[in-house]
């Protein structure tokens, strides 16, 4: 089961104009991801994702060329089953040899941003390639799964104030979701214009539904107070990302400030930092990116630090099929999980990527059962969007 060939892709899949929405990112236009093939001498191929970027958008021109050029010849040869050996030597760099014997890490300077999204890439396409050898699911290998099917949120909610209600409205009745997660922050320009939209999902939702609010970092820590203050008879059920990723100092203001649980991570690499965020008490709900904050090793490690603190775990997953099925088996493996994002936007890279279908009923999800990760990658979709040229 040694490595024998890496390939990565940028893909970028057009969204068509009616199905585009537009955030603080702008006018989303095409889904991007960098989408990772590794395959062993004995023909077992595993699949990853790494990402760069905000949501969807983006350019992955950089990180293709890192998993292609610099990480990709690093691992040829090597046991794809030494998940955790290979996700440490990447980390250490030159060093991870004087790193392994030493007991503890001495990484390369650069060991954030595109390092650590090539790093997510890796480590999911191996534990793919792991439980197909084994020919069990990867959550089985993470140590069993804890449900069978699990609670999803609807994970949108771009409308402005008079049609906020009526686009939630709309998830619900899509998918049966008892949860639903709309965006905040500068889209909106000031927070009292967030704050009546969000009024008016309350009003149009009721209390029986779940709200919860993303504010993707774009608000300062005075202006999130502002809001949480405007919005606290709205029992929201977290508040996303209320100031920069870069303030955790801030974000534990906030939090001792307001009675919402606030929610961070999408933006955090390595257990690390969500190490900082636990001890700063930053956070209630932690969010790790599997193809950001190092792959599904480094989810569970940090989902482990989320129970240790009594904190829950709820992975960002708007995000390619290689992410979210990665999530899928994280959370179903967790102690610390209780929901599962699911977008609602345009998400070619989940729907038309893979073979299956995935769906949501009365608002749950299927954990699979399959082998690895659980989803067949449609090549021929997957070619036709390779911006081969540009890598």
């Amino acid at each position: 089961m040694r490595i024998k060939q890496v390939q990565a892709w940028w893909v970028r899949v057009p969204i068509e104009a009616s199905r585009q929405h537009r955030s603080d990112f702008g006018q989303v236009r095409t889904f991007d991801a960098a989408i990772l093939r590794i395959e062993t001498d004995d023909g077992l191929v595993g699949w990853g994702e790494g990402k760069n970027a905000a949501g969807s958008a983006g350019s992955y021109g950089a990180l293709v060329h890192m998993l292609n050029h610099e990480v990709g010849p690093q691992m040829i040869g090597r046991h794809a089953g030494d998940i955790g050996v290979i996700w440490e030597m990447l980390y250490n760099g030159v060093r991870h040899e004087t790193a392994a014997a030493a007991g503890h890490a001495m990484p390369q300077l650069a060991r954030r941003g595109l390092s650590i999204a090539a790093i997510s890439a890796v480590d999911i396409a191996l534990w793919d390639i792991l439980g197909k050898s084994l020919a069990q699911p990867v959550w089985r290998l993470l140590g069993g799964r804890k449900l069978d099917r699990m609670p999803t949120y609807a994970s949108g909610g771009w409308a402005p104030v008079e049609k906020i209600g009526d686009q939630l409205k709309s998830y619900i009745r899509e998918g049966g979701f008892k949860a639903v997660k709309m965006r905040v922050g500068a889209m909106d320009g000031a927070p009292h214009i967030s704050a009546a939209r969000v009024r008016a999902a309350r009003a149009a939702l009721g209390p029986e539904v779940e709200l919860m609010v993303d504010a993707h970092g774009t608000y300062t820590v005075a202006e999130a107070k502002r809001f949480a203050q405007s919005v606290s008879d709205c029992d929201l059920a977290w508040f996303e990302e209320p100031v920069i990723a870069d303030d955790k100092a801030g974000m534990a203001e906030l939090r001792s400030a307001s009675s919402v649980p606030v929610a961070v991570g999408e933006s955090e690499a390595t257990r690390y930092a969500f190490r900082d965020l636990a001890i700063l008490k930053a956070a209630d709900i932690f969010q790790p990116d599997p193809a950001f904050c190092g792959g599904i090793s480094e989810a569970m490690k940090i989902g482990t630090i989320a129970s240790a603190f009594n904190l829950r775990l709820a992975p960002h997953l708007w995000a390619g099929a290689p992410c979210f099925f990665a999530g899928l088996h994280v959370c179903a493996a967790s102690p610390a999980s209780f929901t599962i994002e699911y977008s609602v936007g345009a998400n070619p890279m989940i729907h038309d990527l893979v073979e299956e279908t995935v769906n949501i009923q009365d608002g749950m999800i299927a954990i699979p059962d399959s082998p690895g990760l659980g989803f067949t990658v449609s090549e021929r979709f997957l070619k036709a969007h390779a911006q081969s040229a540009r890598q």
